[in-house]
């Protein structure tokens, strides 16, 4: 579907990029809504559930988009008078904010919040208190990238795309499985740090 979309949103120009932003926060809401029923209900989703996720989490995943998105249109049209040095100080960012917001995704569905900046407070929290649990394995998982031939050019290019959704493309909404599996030990009684 997504995929789909964003062929008959490309030559729309900016309103297709506006069509395209919908759409995935329509995807991303209903897998959140997904993820979260099946976690609380601990039973196997239907196509009714599918259908019924439609909507759900949509203003939030807007919300933390539009946040997103501003700060990083006036860095990135600020950094092109530099292309030195812009590209980099550019990745640079949205890697520190792929780090720093990776658990917006989590944020959304499992604590209840007022406002989007409550959800950047949370998952920053999250990942200041849970540092380690959370800096070890990104470095583990990015340091052959790092160590390859096209190393840190590469490293930055996956980190600005990465970056730029925060955890919100539907894309990378493929990788939660990951996060399934993580509520399920927590669910069996493992906490963050694999204590019972």
């Amino acid at each position: 579907l997504f995929l789909g979309i964003a062929k008959i949103a490309a030559p729309l120009g900016m309103a297709g990029g506006f069509l395209l932003g919908i759409v995935n926060a329509l995807l991303v809401g209903s897998t959140l809504r997904l993820i979260e029923q099946s976690l609380s209900a601990s039973r196997t989703l239907g196509f009714k559930d599918v259908t019924e996720s439609f909507g759900h989490y949509f203003w939030d995943v807007i919300g933390v988009g539009f946040v997103l998105w501003l700060p990083t249109l006036l860095l990135d049209m600020g950094l092109q008078a530099n292309p030195a040095y812009g590209q980099f100080l550019l990745s640079a960012f949205l890697l520190l904010v792929f780090i720093l917001l990776n658990p917006a995704p989590e944020v959304i569905y499992q604590v209840r919040h007022d406002s989007t900046l409550e959800v950047f407070k949370t998952s920053y929290e999250f990942v200041m208190e849970h540092w380690v649990e959370w800096f070890l394995p990104f470095v583990l998982l990015i340091l052959p990238v790092v160590l390859s031939p096209s190393g840190l050019q590469e490293f930055f290019s996956l980190s600005g795309r990465a970056g730029r959704g925060a955890g919100l493309d539907f894309l990378q909404i493929l990788m939660l499985p990951l996060t399934a599996i993580g509520g399920w030990l927590s669910y069996l009684g493992l906490d963050s740090e694999g204590q019972v």
